[in-house]
């Protein structure tokens, strides 16, 4: 499945990506085929992260140099940037913040490379910042993009940047690497990735969590129990608290670490009072802290889409006759009653309407408002 090559530094923790490996690899090599700025893109899941930092240690590190590959890959690298949006959107701040240290000369390796994850949250403005920087960077500076898409990116960007298209996985592949990785049992691992939609880290996480798995049964069940405006306003609240709850888990964590390790830097013991002098980095990290959390809701309440779209979509191909391939088969018979119930038609205008609940909410729309106004088109078939 991942030949010897790929085992080694950088491209260790990359799977499943051989041809964009070997692309990427013949880039590093020969300057002759390395562009100044690169877009990764594949669905959610794909590794476009992974491969990115891992391209990264290949431009910067002279090979061979193990100890230069494993600073990049731990992020401690002086050459490597990487912006990764903690917010709903990536600002223009944090925007310019990049293109200032793009034109920095790379102080130990061979390039300077900035990486930019989730470069399709860049509004236009801040997509405007980057064009220049993108068109003529300096001679070793390397930008790489990551994206689901091109086609999140505006023209002008995609015109500047070369792509490179990372494959989907199987399910059964990315079964296989769950148990690898972790070890449980190989009936949960296939049923986690086939509900995680061949998603790696959300697989992984339905594997090991049964929490998660038990919020995401629940959400489903919820949404075909919806009879009117009744159980839908009910819903969506429910919706929410279970997402809220999930993004709490994911980030409680990582919140409370970097508090205690700010805190240790600042000289404050553990449970003492913040001296007023150092009170301003205290209260910057927690307002970032903030908008990590609401990223981390708004991206819940996406996967709560993602899921629902995979119901109703499996509810229309058993409405058309091909229910051999469904996402959810432990809701078979639910489905197929609700295949019997309904026309293809509103099966359509619900997908249609978790389609445009989507990009309400990328738009900053109330979730629980948005998740209302969807159930309701569950209930009736119609659009409010």
């Amino acid at each position: 499945m991942t030949s010897i090559a790929l085992q080694e530094l950088p491209w260790g923790q990359v799977w499943g990506q051989d041809d964009a490996i070997a692309q990427l690899q013949a880039a590093a090599a020969d300057p002759a085929l390395l562009a100044h700025a690169w877009l990764i893109t594949g669905p959610p899941g794909s590794g476009r992260s992974t491969i990115a930092t891992a391209f990264a240690a290949a431009l910067i590190a002279d090979p061979g140099d193990e100890t230069a590959m494993r600073q990049v890959i731990a992020g401690t690298h002086p050459d490597l940037t990487t912006l990764r949006a903690e917010g709903v959107i990536i600002s223009i701040k944090d925007a310019r913040a990049l293109v200032e240290r793009s034109y920095f000369a790379p102080s130990l390796g061979r390039h300077r490379v900035i990486v930019m994850e989730d470069a399709d949250r860049m509004v236009e403005r801040t997509s405007n910042v980057l064009l220049k920087a993108l068109e003529e960077p300096p001679d070793q500076t390397i930008w790489i993009l990551c994206a689901p898409s091109d086609a999140d990116l505006l023209p002008t960007i995609r015109s500047r940047v070369r792509t490179l298209r990372l494959r989907e996985p199987e399910v059964a592949d990315v079964a296989r690497l769950i148990v690898e990785r972790t070890g449980v049992d190989p009936a949960v691992a296939e049923q986690s990735a086939r509900l995680a939609q061949r998603h790696i880290g959300m697989a992984q996480r339905l594997a090991t969590d049964d929490v998660s798995r038990a919020r995401r049964a629940e959400t489903l069940a919820a949404s075909l129990g919806v009879r009117g405006v009744g159980d839908a306003v009910e819903t969506a609240a429910r919706i929410v608290q279970l997402a809220t709850d999930d993004a709490k888990a994911l980030t409680a964590e990582r919140d409370e670490s970097e508090r205690t390790g700010l805190l240790r830097t600042l000289g404050i013991a553990p449970g003492g009072p913040v001296p007023p002098a150092v009170r301003g980095q205290v209260n910057a990290l927690e307002e970032e802290q903030k908008r990590r959390a609401t990223r981390s809701l708004r991206d819940g309440i996406d996967r709560v889409l993602t899921d629902l779209e995979s119901m109703y979509r499996d509810t229309l191909m058993l409405q058309l006759g091909r229910g051999g391939d469904l996402i959810n088969l432990e809701l078979t018979a639910e489905l197929t009653t609700l295949a019997a119930a309904w026309t293809p038609e509103r099966t359509l205008t619900v997908l249609d309407q978790i389609a445009l609940t989507r990009t309400h909410l990328q738009g900053n729309a109330a979730p629980a408002l948005a998740l209302e106004s969807l159930l309701i088109t569950v209930a009736s078939g119609r659009t409010p």
